[in-house]
């Protein structure tokens, strides 16, 4: 008994840090989300966001097993990601051409309607997550004769504290970079970078659907395809950081 109960804690360590993982790069989508709106709402938008992931996390545990077959979920998260970072960067693109005209503010979402996107991003982050998990806890011996959702009792308590304690520092992070970007407004043309980046990952787990097989099913769990992500991404943050301490230090002059 010892034993299993050591293997079980070691899985629970493993998803804790792979939710961590994944959280740094949905975080940054989340703080990009709601850093239109005034700073209380955003809080209180991130926190609503949390509640929600709470309760569909909870959900997606019990019905993964239908949630796998449908690829036109991550495939519209895919979709809304790319756009909006495309939007950004090209809006971001006609304003400095045009910096000599009067420019109207652009028109943003509301609260509810963030908060609505917030959750949506969030739908399509967890199935991404949960995927990955169910792949290292299934490796773990079964505890008790009962299923939940399809998945051993035992296995499926170990997914649902890593998936929640995923959701809360994925909330944490999310608030750190908001900080972030108010303190380094010019970052911000990084972070849509990293959001359409993010958009990339989830359509590459999209084409590799059982259902679509247009890249080996394997692919998006690869090593060679976890190393071109996060050496990518990390190589968009450190240049955005740069340049963004580089501006900083020109204004302030």
């Amino acid at each position: 008994m010892e034993a299993i109960f050591l293997e079980y804690a070691w899985v629970l360590v493993v998803l804790i840090v792979l939710e961590g993982l994944l959280a740094a790069d949905n975080a940054v989508v989340m703080a990009v989300m709601v850093k239109h709106l005034p700073k209380a709402q955003q809080q209180k938008a991130l926190l609503y966001g949390l509640v929600g992931a709470f309760v569909f996390r909870f959900a997606a545990l019990f019905l993964i097993t239908t949630l796998v077959n449908f690829w036109q979920i991550q495939a519209i998260g895919a979709a809304y990601l790319l756009f909006m970072s495309i939007k950004h960067i090209y809006d971001s693109r006609k304003a400095s051409q045009n910096s000599e005209e009067i420019q109207e503010p652009k028109k943003q979402s509301g609260f509810w309607m963030t908060v609505v996107k917030v959750e949506l991003a969030d739908i399509a982050f967890a199935v991404d997550s949960i995927l990955a998990a169910v792949a290292i806890a299934v490796t773990l011996p079964h505890i008790g004769d009962f299923d939940i959702g399809g998945i051993n009792a035992g296995q499926f308590a170990v997914l649902f504290l890593g998936g929640i304690i995923g959701v809360i520092m994925m909330r944490f992070a999310a608030r750190w970079f908001v900080k972030v970007l108010d303190k380094f407004p010019s970052l911000e043309t990084a972070a849509f970078l990293i959001v359409g980046w993010v958009g990339v990952k989830l359509a590459v787990l999209t084409l590799a659907h059982e259902k679509l097989g247009v890249i080996p099913h394997e692919f998006p769990h690869s090593t060679l395809w976890k190393a071109i992500f996060w050496i990518v991404l990390i190589a968009i943050a450190l240049g955005g950081y740069l340049i963004g301490v580089k501006n900083q230090k020109k204004q302030e002059q």
